[in-house]
């Protein structure tokens, strides 16, 4: 395995993560809590 690799796979691990964590912000449970920071931002 050479530093080509192990670049390789950092992407991919990166990539993944990115992916992880776009899916955990607009997932369906985070609604509510965006609702309400969203409702709290319009009063002021």
């Amino acid at each position: 395995m050479d530093i080509n690799d192990l670049r390789s796979l950092f992407t991919v691990l990166a990539f993944i993560a990115f992916v992880g964590i776009v899916w955990w912000a607009y997932s369906d449970r985070r609604k509510q809590t965006y609702d309400e920071a969203a409702h709290v931002a319009a009063r002021r």
